[in-house]
């Protein structure tokens, strides 16, 4: 895990005793090549960084059940709800959009909760409805500060994902709307599609399969010339010369 993965500010991943208590955080002043996890040089300004509201989403997600009890009911009918998935993927939430929509619109995965679980869940919601839309509420920052106090009650852990709505909630455009997440989705979807052909093991070639439908997938044609010569075309061109 990065000690420092924020690319706004300096905040400490792993300080998780100051993680709920601190909101501000020094900010990086220039983005150093070799200094606090820095790799390379950014091939954008940090200014046109837009958030991504589907990624941030999924995140939420998965601290949403990384915090749950998986003996409690909660959990298993998670387990029951979507037995393709595999235990690692259930345990650590990895849920794509159109699983979790199907979740909000289930009312037994929300009676199965407990009081703490329920709270949590109601105020993801609300965040999905209010804030990560098209039409983003008046109240929005009251929405979002509810649902981070949900989840510090359930017990989740502070991700860089709930960093960027903890710390830098003014950093969003006001219409979340306007960022597509229809490429993201879609390559969810993909992988998701990939690890059933390969049923749930992971390899080097899944990825390459993956370029190559991608590849399948464009309108451009390709044409190879090819470097055989053929008798036909040898006969053609002698016939040419003599005439």
């Amino acid at each position: 895990m990065h000690k420092f993965p924020c690319y706004i500010c300096e905040w400490d991943s792993r300080a998780r005793d100051k993680h709920w208590t601190q909101r501000q955080w020094p900010l990086r002043n220039n983005l150093i090549v070799g200094d606090k996890n820095i790799l390379r040089n950014n091939l954008v300004d940090p200014k046109n960084i837009l958030l991504p509201p589907l990624h941030i989403k999924l995140g939420l997600m998965k601290q949403f059940v990384k915090a749950l009890d998986k003996n409690k009911n909660c959990f298993q009918y998670l387990c029951k709800k979507f037995p393709q998935l595999s235990e690692a993927k259930l345990k650590e939430g990895i849920f794509v959009g159109p699983q979790i929509r199907k979740l909000c619109k289930d009312n037994a995965f929300l009676n199965s909760m407990t009081t703490i679980e329920k709270n949590a869940w109601i105020s993801f919601k609300e965040v999905i409805n209010n804030f990560f839309g098209n039409i983003k509420s008046e109240n929005y920052e009251t929405i979002v500060n509810s649902m981070l106090e949900n989840y510090r009650i359930l017990g989740c852990n502070m991700s860089i994902k709930m960093h960027f709505l903890y710390s830098h909630l003014d950093k969003f455009p006001e219409n979340l709307g306007d960022v597509s997440e229809e490429q993201g989705e879609r390559f969810h979807q993909d992988i998701k599609e990939m690890e059933r052909r390969y049923q749930g093991r992971w390899r080097v070639t899944m990825m390459a399969d993956y370029c190559w439908m991608l590849q399948r997938k464009t309108h451009h044609v390709y044409k190879r010339k090819s470097t055989k010569r053929s008798f036909f075309s040898k006969r053609q061109r002698y016939s040419s010369n003599t005439k």
